[in-house]
């Protein structure tokens, strides 16, 4: 007995495995509610800096990739003047002096 023929002809589009993960899952429907879950510490659990990884307090966290920095690892966005870790920020020495950029800032300065 020979195969059936498939009924969606030539323009049936391919079925490929797609892996979600984690990263996938924080950006979908509920992606506040499983952030909060992943990734904030429970309570009573100290909060380090992700750049120096000392235990300190700590305020603020960085507006590129949430995790947490110190006062002494936090730097300000000349641009937008917001909060960055030194991972999320560069550095531009140009014509006038230092100027500190994050990632989002430094796409535009050129």
């Amino acid at each position: 007995m020979p195969k059936r023929s498939c009924p969606f002809g030539e323009a049936a589009p391919l079925q490929l495995k797609t892996r979600v993960g984690l990263r996938e899952l924080s950006r979908g429907v509920r992606a506040e509610e499983l952030r909060r879950e992943i990734f904030v510490p429970p309570v009573g659990v100290s909060k380090a800096c992700s750049s120096c990884v000392r235990t300190a307090d700590v305020k603020e966290a960085c507006s590129q990739c949430d995790r947490f920095v110190c006062e002494s690892c936090s730097r300000l966005c000349s641009c937008c003047n917001t909060v960055t870790c030194s991972l999320c920020s560069v550095i531009d020495y140009g014509d006038v002096g230092e100027q500190v950029l994050c990632n989002g800032c430094s796409i535009f300065q050129v």
